[in-house]
């Protein structure tokens, strides 16, 4: 239909008096083509006659069609679609009327078939006349680029596709963007020497060097949101060679609704040569359990606790509750929230998940439905040097939630667990395995308890990059462990995307593994990263070797052996199977027990920060732990 500030607007009305016209013109033609006689003044008195309501008739269909709606600057497929049902609607509602209406008995029903043709024609053509005007706008304003080419920054889009269009389209229109795009680089043959809004396909990316040094190129735009991490690999080490500044339009996943612009080009960073593809979800199955219920996520200000309180805003909860320790990081999720994504109906609150008073008062207040349990220290040394703190934090901490979410009756737990629980050779991974037994004990109760486990998270907190990338900017050495040590690793959003689906899947009891793909050595990722800063490995900044650490381990795995690792109906999610407690049903109560009065007997020995005690008694409860024989700083 029409708005109010279309009816404000004078064009509307000039566009309604356009349509008018051809209206009238429209059937005077088809008059004329099918009385070959003449148009004498009999025809033309019946005409008129007929205009009186086929014209009226006409406007109101076009009208309720909603031909107006849109701006015709933008004319589409779509529009022309709409115009044609609008034409042959109004056609068939005539030829109806004459049927109905004995006084136009005798007029020729074939002057309102060539009318519907004539209407359609005329009226798409001046639709598709205003579009190519506004186009040739976008082209002057070109043009008028060109002319001040000299100013402006020289640059070339790799990906001569839909995304490196509407980049090209976007600077054409905008004259703010001080871009003159000298041609498209791609690498299928069949787009080469082709032309895009009047910007040519020069060749494919092994011709990168030599087009740039020809052009003079200031600046590349890799527009490929698509591509997997091998060819994001291979363009860059192209655009590298090059030793021009470049900048890449993120992948496909954190683009919003597909919607491409200029202003979302950035630095590249290691997750792109990472090359993970989207996690497709069951958004059906996740907004199900989320929809309308009050959430609780731990350690909400982490680096996987933020990204779950950023993925489970889409679904619309009823009141999102936070809680961590870190006041800082506190602070900065509830105004991201508020300001960035828009979230009001949330709950801050500061506090450490082992303070049971506390926890106990939150479930009261709040009443959550579904727990994010993601508080936990993981920096592996740290906890190695402290021990007490992993017992405190990581299973105390657990315990006490998960009590919490029993006694108040929560539907769904969902505990973020690690692939170091697997066989630890450290203290994080030995006490993220106890809060996996005790989730498996906890669960019988009327709670869904489940567990995920991954590998590390690029950009995550304690994370090798960031400390990759300090050493290269204080010009290196940069410190690798080993040569050999390698590692799985996801994206942030994809891990907290994926311990969603996998909590929509849990029936109670289970494990849940993500597939990581292939490990990463970590030597090969310092080198990329070293590339990645302009310089090369070796050469400009050194790679030493220092040894493993405190507890690390040459390789990380994501099951232990005895486990059993079954499919689910999510191609990226594993279930295991444990031949120890069933990952499906609650353990028997004198396991229970037994379990609690170990952890009680850890807190004891947490207290006097005993820590070959600690590691002693953690080894009992987690028979696959290899403790380390390293000091600690008390």
């Amino acid at each position: 239909m029409v708005s109010i500030a279309q009816l404000r607007n004078p064009k509307f009305y000039l566009l309604i008096f356009l349509d008018i016209v051809f209206f009238v013109v429209s059937l005077f033609l088809a008059y004329l083509a099918c009385h070959e006689i003449g148009f004498d003044a009999d025809h033309f008195l019946r005409f008129a006659g007929v205009l009186t309501w086929v014209v009226p008739l006409k406007m109101l269909v076009f009208l309720l069609s909603g031909l107006y709606a849109g701006m015709w600057r933008f004319t589409s497929l779509r529009d022309l679609r709409r115009l044609a049902v609008a034409c042959l609607f109004s056609t068939v509602l005539i030829i109806i009327l004459l049927f109905a209406i004995p006084r136009f008995q005798g007029l020729s029903r074939g002057v309102f078939f060539v009318d519907g043709i004539l209407t359609f024609m005329l009226t798409g053509g001046l639709r598709i006349g205003i579009r190519y005007c506004y186009a040739g706008q976008g082209k002057n304003n070109n043009a008028d680029r060109v002319t001040r080419s000299w100013r402006l920054k020289r640059v070339l889009i790799v990906g001569a596709g839909r995304a490196g269009e509407k980049i090209l389209r976007e600077i054409m229109e905008n004259k703010a963007l001080n871009y003159n795009v000298l041609g498209f680089i791609d690498d299928d043959p069949a787009k080469h020497g082709l032309s895009i809004h009047g910007v040519r396909v020069l060749g494919d990316v092994a011709c990168l060097e030599q087009i740039t040094a020809t052009l003079d190129v200031e600046q590349i735009f890799i527009a490929l949101p698509s591509a997997d991490g091998d060819t994001t690999r291979r363009i860059v080490e192209a655009c590298l060679k090059t030793g021009i500044s470049h900048k890449i339009l993120p992948g496909i996943g954190e683009l919003i609704d597909g919607r491409v612009s200029t202003k979302m080009l950035r630095d590249i960073n290691y997750e792109d040569l990472l090359g993970r593809k989207p996690a497709q979800l069951d958004n059906r199955g996740i907004r199900d359990y989320l929809d309308s219920r009050v959430v609780l996520v731990t350690g909400c200000g982490g680096s996987i606790g933020s990204e779950l309180c950023r993925q489970i805003v889409k679904y619309q909860p009823a009141k999102l509750i936070l809680l961590d320790a870190g006041e800082l990081n506190l602070f900065k999720i509830q105004m991201e929230l508020r300001h960035e994504l828009y979230m009001s109906k949330f709950e801050p609150v500061l506090g450490q998940v082992q303070d049971s008073r506390l926890i106990d008062k939150v479930f009261e207040k709040f009443q959550p439905e579904v727990v994010f349990h993601a508080a936990a220290y993981k920096h592996v040394p740290m906890i190695e040097t402290n021990p007490w703190q992993a017992v405190d934090n990581n299973i105390v901490g657990s315990r006490v939630v998960m009590d919490a979410a029993i006694r108040h009756n929560v539907g769904r737990f969902v505990l973020v667990s690690t692939d170091k629980a697997v066989r630890p050779t450290n203290v994080m991974g030995a006490s993220k395995r106890v809060t996996e037994l005790i989730m498996q004990c906890s669960q019988g109760n009327g709670t869904k308890f489940v567990a995920v486990r991954f590998g590390n998270v690029v950009g995550s907190s304690g994370s090798v990059i960031p400390f990759f990338r300090r050493q290269i900017a204080h010009g290196g050495p940069v410190t690798v462990t080993h040569p050999e040590v390698n590692r799985f690793f996801m994206t942030i959003p994809e891990a907290a995307q994926m311990i969603l689906q996998a909590g929509m899947m849990g029936e109670g009891g289970e494990i849940f593994l993500l597939k990581m793909g292939t490990p990463v050595k970590i030597a090969d990722m310092a080198r990329d990263l070293i590339r990645l800063s302009g310089k090369e490995p070796d050469e400009d900044i050194k790679i030493v070797y220092t040894g493993l650490r405190e507890g690390e381990k040459l390789y990380e795995e994501l099951i232990t052996e005895g486990e059993d690792i079954l499919p689910t109906t999510h191609k990226n999610v594993m279930v295991l199977k444990s031949n120890g407690l069933s990952a499906n049903t609650s353990c028997h109560e004198e396991t229970r027990l037994n379990l609690y009065r170990q952890i009680d007997e850890l807190m004891s020995l947490a207290r006097s920060y005993d820590a070959r005690a600690i590691k002693a008694k953690l080894k009992e409860i987690v028979p696959e732990y290899t403790p380390q024989n390293n000091d600690s700083v008390l």
